[in-house]
């Protein structure tokens, strides 16, 4: 496109339309978007989400979801990385954004691969700072909850029951390497054998 945009400037070209065509580059074995006009390969890559596991003393906190795919069920603060933002970094700011939650990343406690809908999730242990918490547009709500008290039933997806369980052992003494996909695991479905939708993130 970059191609396709010096051209529309240097020629006068002012209405060209975008055009792609999936087909196999000469130096590559994939099938991709080519641009039919310069040749440009639009790669599509995996979505990075970043996230945490914030404690406040022996409590977690857990935001309900307002927004779909689990509207109404609760998870962790977590969310898109953004460009030129390092994890930790988004993993505070997706906290403060979902929860007012000023938060400090202690380690990375995870990282998860959900193929089904091609995310990469890097999961942190937090403290939260602060507990003054505020809702925000992507919450329903928040709650401080003990771990005995995790409502395992309504969490919005396969990873934050992950998270939270991989939590726990590190809580326990865990040696400080991150944890993965339990085995067998991809995110396909939940803990009680629910299939997840195919249109769910």
């Amino acid at each position: 496109m970059a191609e396709c945009r010096r051209l529309s400037i240097f020629s006068g070209m002012s209405d060209l339309v975008p055009s792609f065509s999936l087909r196999i580059p000469s130096d590559d074995s994939v099938a991709r978007r080519v641009c039919d006009h310069c040749g440009f390969v639009a790669y599509e890559n995996p979505k990075i989400v970043v996230g945490s596991v914030v404690r406040f003393e022996d409590r977690i906190l857990l935001c309900r979801r307002a927004i779909e795919p689990g509207r109404g069920r609760w998870t962790i603060p977590a969310g898109y990385l953004e460009l030129n933002e390092t994890p930790d970094a988004g993993a505070r700011r997706e906290a403060f954004e979902e929860a007012g939650a000023r938060i400090a990343t202690e380690r990375l406690l995870a990282v998860y691969s959900v193929p089904r809908i091609s995310q990469v999730q890097l999961i942190y242990r937090a403290r939260l700072l602060d507990p003054a918490l505020a809702a925000g547009p992507e919450s329903l709500e928040l709650m401080l909850v003990r771990p005995e008290d995790i409502p395992w039933d309504d969490l919005a997806f396969p990873s934050v029951h992950w998270a939270l369980r991989h939590d726990a052992e590190a809580e326990a003494g865990a040696p400080p390497v991150p944890f993965g996909n339990p085995e067998g695991e991809t995110g396909e479905r939940m803990p009680d054998g629910r299939v997840i939708a195919e249109d769910a993130l």
